[in-house]
């Protein structure tokens, strides 16, 4: 079996053999809102590669986070979990927990065996999360500066290799968060401090203060802890190459000293009117609503599995319709062969 691999751009194979076990991280869900269907495209092709790797004769050990604390709206700076936690005027536990069961139920209607992963939450791990950080700093890798403790980029040689960043060329931009204090336009937070203790509900005592972890070492310590410090594939949309799996890449091999992942794969967006679907745009469908339209969550993996994982994918419902007739074809040849209806769902 060969594998794209974003960080070489080339097909490689794997360096296990049959019957081995393969380390699998994909990149899952910020529990803050609902899931539209473009996101679930990442998690079917998760899937997907799960399934042909078991079918390859491979075992697999296959890990998603669930992110609940930590990731930073781009615009304000602040937790996209605690900011929807007071805009409902619920607690931000009950937002992580009703948009986890949503998701979860989102994937166990797109046939996604959740039975077959792990499921780590964010907040659950900050003790990995913070010996991690006390290893980058202890190697000299880590700057405090008003807001928190960041990863000074400069100090790590092959950064953006992933991306392919120039850094001499590198701009802050809507991804990149903008602080005069920083070193480097690309340095990230490992460590942001709580502005006033006891305002925020998730924050935790660390040495370097009251605070709450930074989205990218979130992945990178749970990662290590159920996959060890070097594993197979790690796997994720196209938009997380930079900055998310870039800044994986520098935290991990920096405190490591070693080569984090083997193959970093990367799916498409899915597109609708020409736009990547998401929720900043406005053109977003969640499965229930597709579900109104009269489409099954199935016929949609359909649809997703008939176009190359890496290319963009135009959703509208002329092409929705088709991929619903085909996959109710499909069912029917298989009740015709005398195989339960279900069958066809597993195929």
């Amino acid at each position: 079996m060969l594998f794209y691999n974003t960080f070489t751009r080339k097909k490689e194979p794997l360096d296990k053999k049959a019957g081995e076990t393969v380390g699998l991280y994909s990149c899952g869900p910020t529990v803050y809102h609902f899931q539209h269907i473009g996101n679930f495209r990442s998690f079917v092709f998760a899937d997907l590669l799960r399934r042909a790797l078991k079918q390859g004769g491979y075992k697999v050990t296959h890990v998603m986070n669930i992110t609940d604390v930590g990731h930073l709206a781009e615009d304000t700076g602040e937790d996209k979990v605690e900011r929807e936690a007071k805009r409902q005027k619920k607690s931000a536990r009950e937002i992580a927990d009703y948009y986890t069961d949503d998701f979860m139920r989102g994937l166990k209607s797109l046939n996604i065996n959740v039975a077959e992963m792990a499921f780590p939450r964010a907040s659950a791990h900050v003790e990995e999360q913070i010996a991690l950080i006390k290893k980058l700093e202890e190697k000299g890798f880590t700057y405090a500066i008003s807001d928190g403790v960041y990863f000074d980029t400069s100090k790590d040689s092959g950064y953006g290799t992933l991306a392919r960043l120039d850094e001499a060329k590198l701009l802050e931009g809507a991804r990149v968060e903008k602080k005069e204090e920083k070193k480097n336009p690309a340095d990230f937070a490992l460590w942001k401090f709580s502005t006033k203790s006891g305002k925020r509900e998730q924050e935790w005592p660390s040495p370097w203060g009251t605070g709450f972890p930074g989205w990218h070492i979130e992945c990178s310590a749970m990662a290590m802890k159920y996959l060890g410090e070097h594993f197979d594939i790690h796997t994720g949309g196209v938009d997380l190459i930079f900055p998310h799996h870039t800044n994986e890449i520098a935290q991990s091999e920096s405190a490591t000293g070693g080569k984090f992942v083997d193959i970093w794969m990367h799916s498409g967006f899915v597109q609708m009117g020409g736009e990547k679907m998401a929720k900043s745009v406005g053109n977003i469908l969640r499965l229930n609503e597709l579900e109104r339209l009269g489409f099954s969550p199935l016929s949609y993996r359909f649809l997703l599995l008939g176009t190359h994982y890496r290319k963009p994918l135009e959703w509208s419902e002329e092409a929705m319709t088709g991929a619903q007739n085909s996959f109710e074809k499909l069912k029917a040849h298989f009740l015709a062969l005398g195989l339960p209806a279900e069958a066809s769902a597993q195929a």
